[in-house]
Formats: C-alpha cells, sequence, structure tokens
C-alpha cells in the first residue's frame, strides 16, 4: 500500500518557542537584574504589576529598565460566535521570553534594595527568574 507524500510545510500559526534567548542575555543598563529560566509569555500587565511592586519598593529612588516589550497580539473571538467569518479581535499583547533574557534591570541602590525590589517584581511574572550582579560592580 501506498504511503501518502508527506509535505515538507506544516501549518503552525502560532509559532515555537524553542532554545535559549540569542540576545538580551546580558546587562546593558544597570548594575542588578532579574534573568528568565524558563519559556513563556508575559503580557503587558504582567509587565507592568511588576514594575509597580519594584518601584513602590524601591521609593522612587535609582532607576529600573523594562527589557522586554509586548508586541505580540492575541486574538479571540467573541463567546457563542459561530467558526468562520475570519480572525478574532485583538485581546492583548505579550512578550515571548526565552531562557536566559534579561526581563528588568536595577541600577543607583544597594544590593539588598535591588534584590528585594526584583525578587517583588519575579513574583507578579509567570517563569522563574535569577538575581544577577553585573562583573564590573564592586560593593
Amino acid at each position: 500500500m501506498l504511503q501518502p507524500k508527506r509535505t515538507k510545510f506544516r501549518k503552525m500559526q502560532k509559532g515555537r518557542m524553542k532554545g535559549i534567548s540569542g540576545r538580551g542575555h546580558q546587562l546593558s543598563n544597570g548594575m542588578f537584574g532579574i534573568k528568565s529560566m524558563d519559556t513563556s509569555f508575559i503580557t503587558s500587565r504582567q509587565i507592568e504589576a511588576a514594575r509597580i511592586a519594584a518601584t513602590r519598593y524601591m521609593k522612587r529612588e535609582g532607576q529600573l529598565w523594562i527589557k522586554i516589550f509586548p508586541d505580540k497580539p492575541i486574538t479571540r473571538k467573541p463567546l457563542e460566535v459561530r467558526m468562520g467569518k475570519g480572525k478574532g479581535a485583538p485581546e492583548y499583547f505579550v512578550a515571548r521570553v526565552l531562557p536566559g533574557r534579561i526581563l528588568f534591570e536595577v541600577a543607583g541602590v544597594s544590593i539588598e534594595v535591588a534584590k528585594e525590589a526584583l525578587r517583588l517584581a519575579a513574583q507578579k511574572l509567570p517563569v522563574r527568574t535569577k538575581f544577577i550582579i553585573a562583573r564590573d560592580y564592586s560593593a
């Protein structure tokens, strides 16, 4: 019996996130940062919640950089709508995060303040994170 011919291309619309981060994996602005250890989508609401948690703990001293940007729209069709009639409207935006990607950077505060602020920010995110320090940091 003949096997059906396998096609080279498969229809994958959402994309796959494999491997580790090829860019954005080193500190560029701050002395401290948090690095992602997992692969995930992070929504713009989660990024904003983490930013508020970190800046509130730092009491507006020092600087905080957000190193990811939510540029992928996630669409959804309304409830109880029949199939067809095109793609749904954009519901929210997400940032793709791979392992090794720097999420937030902090400078201008002590290591204790930075560690606690970034710990509070990491609690708001759906990925495991790791606190990192710049190589040229001297206490």
